[in-house]
């Protein structure tokens, strides 16, 4: 179970560079390529708006999933010993 919530983790995380890197900062991005038909119900003019409502999207979804991912994720079997538990506590000798 928590191997298919890693892989959804990457899947959002590749789609969130995605929306990321086709926005301008400088305001132009996908709408400034076509500014002339600006007059389209769902062309370009709205698209800067489906670009933020995606990315902070996908924020919130990485963001829930990674929670998700901690609630899954289950200790070793074993306990709580490590390495350095099960190793001797004598010094060592000298030659």
């Amino acid at each position: 179970m928590i191997s298919i919530v890693i892989i959804l983790i990457l899947l959002a995380c590749v789609a969130l560079a995605f929306f990321i890197l086709i926005q301008n900062p400088k305001g132009g991005g996908l709408t400034g390529s076509f500014g002339s038909m600006s007059s389209q119900v769902m062309g370009v003019k709205q698209s800067s708006d489906v670009m933020e409502k995606g990315t902070w999207g996908l924020i919130g979804a990485i963001a829930f999933l990674c929670i998700i991912s901690v609630a899954l994720f289950q200790k070793p079997e074993g306990g709580s010993k490590s390495n350095t538990a099960t190793q001797s506590s004598t010094p060592a000798k000298k030659k």
